[in-house]
This record gives structure tokens, sequence and C-alpha cells, in this order.
């Protein structure tokens, strides 16, 4: 193994992906990355390593140091409430000339789990972190996992940027119903969603099938966002609607830019949204799935479903009579 970098190779620019935190040990993984790998890779968490990456162990003191050094905070920010087309606009915007696509970090999954008290320290050295690129005129779009939008307003400095991605509770809700991996997922986070609700003074009934678990979910992940929203009235903030997004692809890619304050042109746009990334699976792109298949994918769901699916949008109205913050987030998607 070659030896480690030195704090000022760190910071010079992104070859070295801060890939993990062990908080309690005080240490962190580094992986070896150039930007082809960063284009291509569907996650950075620990799925990256199907494949082989040069990766080592550092103590936190040493990124702490180099995090010192780096000159940017301007990465811009996607988070969004999963199972809704994040890595297809990631995977967009990653084409427009001049951006550095990060999808994903397992290092923002760690820190989101580190108590509030413990956190402000790793917080404000990832801001500096993960806005490095592998030139100046680079800017870095990173997208979070879904429960990142929980601290938020942590990673996004002042005057920074950040693009909130959902859907209405009615399409969430069929699309985990319609796959397999996606109802393991919703399954396997029911037990966190809860508490995160909870912490929203927000409740549901025991859960009589998997479209209430489901859209239990969305309740969760939906109001996470709400509340990141009004935590960050000093950055610029926008939202984009992924079901209004397929609608009009060109102009809906052209508004994200602008929310992520991302230099572009009218006709680079119109290049990527009319290119194969539309028609292929984005966390696996030797996969066909378009806009076409997923709109008949939904309806099957919605027909197989319908009745689970009306009862659990029932149960988020009634959940809404008693929370604002429900309540604003089902009026978000014409749903109130």
């Amino acid at each position: 193994m070659s030896s480690a970098p030195t704090p000022d190779e760190i910071a010079r620019d992104a070859r070295w992906l801060v890939q993990a935190l062990d908080p309690n040990a005080r240490v962190v993984r580094i992986v070896e990355m150039d930007r082809e790998a960063y284009r291509e890779v569907s996650f950075l968490d620990d799925r990256m390593f199907r494949r082989a990456f040069v990766n080592q162990i550092m103590p936190w003191d040493a990124i702490a140091e180099a995090s010192q050094m780096i000159p940017r905070r301007d990465a811009r920010w996607i988070f969004h409430i999963s199972h809704v087309g994040s890595t297809l606009l990631s995977r967009m915007l990653g084409e427009v000339s001049g951006t550095l696509p990060v999808r994903e970090p397992r290092f923002l999954r760690d820190l989101a789990r580190i108590p509030e008290a413990a956190r402000a320290r790793f917080a404000i050295a990832a801001q500096a972190l993960f806005a490095r690129t592998f030139s100046p005129e680079e800017i870095a779009v990173i997208k979070t996992t879904s429960f990142v939008s929980e601290i938020a307003s942590d990673l996004v400095p002042a005057g920074g940027s950040a693009l909130l991605l959902f859907n209405g509770p009615r399409n969430f809700v069929s699309n985990i119903l319609a796959g397999e991996n996606s109802l393991k997922e919703v399954s396997r986070r029911a037990e966190d969603r809860a508490r995160r609700l909870q912490s929203r003074h927000i409740r549901f009934p025991e859960h009589r099938n998997d479209a209430d678990g489901a859209a239990a979910a969305w309740a969760c992940e939906m109001t996470s966002l709400e509340v990141a929203a009004d935590r960050m009235p000093d950055r610029h903030v926008g939202w984009i609607d992924f079901d209004r997004f397929l609608e009009d692809i060109p102009r809906q890619l052209k508004a994200s830019a602008e929310i992520l304050d991302i230099s572009t042109s009218t006709d680079e746009l119109v290049a990527i949204a009319n290119g194969p990334l539309v028609g292929r699976y984005s966390k696996a792109l030797e996969y066909e799935y378009s806009p076409d298949l997923r709109r008949q994918l939904l309806a099957d769901s919605n027909c197989r479903f319908g009745r689970e699916i009306d009862g659990a949008l029932a149960m988020l109205r009634a959940a809404a009579e008693k929370s604002p913050l429900l309540a604003r987030s089902l009026a978000r998607c014409g749903e109130a």
C-alpha cells in the first residue's frame, strides 16, 4: 500500500474522497478517485467497493487539518425523500460542463448519526472537504442519502444553495409497492423513521399493510425536508417535484441548475435532457428504464393496490389534522 497522503495533498483537490467516518475512534477512510470514477459510481457508500479502489484509514486530526487549508465552501447540495429520481438528477447535472457529481458518500451518513452536541466540528470540516474539485472552475454537486436532510442546515453554509427533491405521496407509495427491494428498504428503516417522526410529534396507527409503511416513509422524509428548509432562511433553497420534472425535463433541468446556481446553456441542457441517461436505470446504467416505463409501473401498482394506497393517503390526511408540518407537506403536493 502506498504511503498516506499529507493534509496538503488531501486539501489540494478531490482526488482523495473522504468516504467514511468513525467519530469514536476518530479515524476516516479515504478513497482515491478521479473525475471519471465520480461520474460513474452511483453510490459512494460501501457499495462502491464492489469495484477495486485504493483506500486507506487516516486519523481524523489529519483530515481536520486538511479541511482548514481548503478555501472553498461552495458545494451545491441535493436533498431528497428517497426513491424519487435523485440519482438521475445527479447524473444529469453531472453532465453539465464544470460540475463534479458526488453521490451519497458514507461520511455524510456517518455524520448524520452523531449526536448534535458532537457534530459541529465534523460538519464544518465537511463543508470544505466536499467543496473540493479537480480545478478551481469546477463546482461539486453533492447528492446525499435521504436521511442526511436531518442535518442539511449543518452542511449548507450561509449563502449556499440547496435543491429539495420530492414527489407526491400517491406516486411515492405506488413506486414503493412496485418494487421488492424498495419494500425491503422501507421495512429496514421503519423503526428509525418512526423515531424521526416522533421527534416532530407525528404518529401513525399500527400499519395495516405495506402501503401504510410506505406512506409513513414519505411523511418522514418529506417533513424532514420541510424542517430543513425552515432552518435555512439565509440559503438559496428551491423545490423540484420529480413527477413534474419528468413531464418537461429540459425546463425542469434548467430550473434545477438555476436553484443550484450552476452556469450552463439552454443548448447544453436540452442535449442532456434528450441524451441516453433518460432511458437508463440511473443506479445501474446497463438496464433500461424510461419515464414511460415508470408511468406503466405506477399505473399497474395503482391498479393492483389502489384500495390500500387510498387508505394510506387517508391515514396521512388524518395525521395532518394534528400536524401543521405534515399538512404543509401534503399541501405542497396538492394533497391537502
